[in-house]
């Protein structure tokens, strides 16, 4: 298995409904607003504005392996959501496994047509809890995908399995955010298997 590990990645402001680049990563939103990212020393950190906002390595395409990153939901009266995103192929095609402060959950949804649908954990919950995680608080999110299948881990601890076949080819990997939620991003990691 290969893995990276990136740090002090440049980001700027994110132009409306508009992809952007810096150096390896290309950012932006799908659905409505502008996305802004911007660099925290060797982080990267979203503060809000847009429906759903994204940033994606360039030139990295994986179709089996694993993305994770350490975040911290700061604030957000509507959202306190960080994730990781995996097989993007476009701001309308990709996967998503989230954490959200304020709703107290994990779940993973693939956007489609710019349509995101919700992925039911194996089991048939809809999400799954997530007592105690709070804002400002540091939590590692991780997502190993194979085939149709994507397992998803928080702080080192499985919590569900979900299948879907709709985006199978390979994608780029990156984080994830949205609404208003302002989230701080480090230690973001990947690997093709």
């Amino acid at each position: 298995m290969r893995w990276m590990l990136l740090a002090g990645v440049f980001f700027a402001i994110v132009g409306t409904g508009t992809a952007q680049t810096a150096g390896a990563w290309l950012w932006g939103s799908t659905g409505r607003g502008t996305a802004r990212w911007t660099q925290e020393g060797a982080g990267l950190a979203y503060r809000g504005g847009a429906t759903f906002g994204w940033a994606v390595l360039r030139g990295i395409s994986i179709r089996d392996g694993s993305v994770a990153v350490r975040f911290k939901p700061v604030e957000g009266r509507e959202d306190r959501a960080g994730g990781v995103i995996w097989r993007w192929r476009d701001p309308g095609n990709y996967y998503v496994a989230r954490a959200h402060a304020l709703a107290g959950n994990v779940l993973a949804f693939k956007v489609v047509d710019g349509r995101r649908d919700d992925l039911a954990p194996d089991g048939g919950a809809t999400d799954f809890e997530i007592r105690g995680v709070k804002s400002r608080d540091w939590r590692t999110l991780r997502v190993d995908f194979a085939g149709a299948e994507f397992r998803v881990s928080l702080d080192g601890r499985r919590l569900f399995t979900v299948r879907d076949g709709a985006l199978a080819g390979p994608g780029a990997v990156g984080c994830w955010s949205k609404a208003d939620s302002v989230t701080e991003f480090e230690r973001f990691e990947y690997g093709a298997t």
